[in-house]
C-alpha cells in the first residue's frame, strides 16, 4: 500500500496492488455498494456526506476506509473535506467489465426491491 508522506494525505493501494478478492469484499456490503453506486452517477469527486447512509458517522467513515483500502475509491482531502471518486480506470483495466456489471445489477436490484432493499 501506497504510504502517505504527509498527515492529510491518506493510504491507497496501488494499482499492481488491487487485488480481485479485496474489491469483492468491499462490494459484497450493502452499504459500500451505496457509496459506489452513488459515486458511479456523481461521476466526479464528492465529498462522504454528498453520500447519505443510514448508518452512524464512524460506521460510514469505515465503509468508506474498507472501499479507499480495497482500491474501489480514491480519497484526497480539499481543505477540511474528505473527497471521494471511483477508481474506474483502475478496476476497469484490472478488471473489465466487473464494475458495470456490479452497477447494472445493483440498479436492477433497486427496481425490483425498492430504495432501501439491501
Amino acid at each position: 500500500m501506497t504510504t502517505p508522506t504527509g498527515a492529510r494525505e491518506l493510504a491507497h493501494p496501488a494499482y499492481e496492488e488491487i487485488r480481485l478478492a479485496d474489491v469483492l469484499h468491499a462490494l459484497a456490503d450493502p452499504m459500500r455498494l451505496r457509496v459506489v453506486c452513488g459515486l458511479a452517477v456523481a461521476g466526479t469527486e464528492v465529498n462522504c456526506s454528498a453520500v447519505e447512509l443510514p448508518v452512524s458517522k464512524s460506521t460510514s467513515t469505515h465503509h468508506f476506509r474498507v472501499l479507499r483500502e480495497s482500491g474501489v475509491i480514491r480519497q484526497s482531502y480539499r481543505g477540511t473535506a474528505k473527497m471521494n471518486e471511483l477508481r474506474r480506470d483502475d478496476l476497469d483495466a484490472l478488471f473489465p467489465g466487473l464494475l458495470d456489471t456490479v452497477l447494472a445489477a445493483a440498479h436492477r436490484q433497486k427496481a425490483r426491491l425498492g430504495p432501501d432493499a439491501g
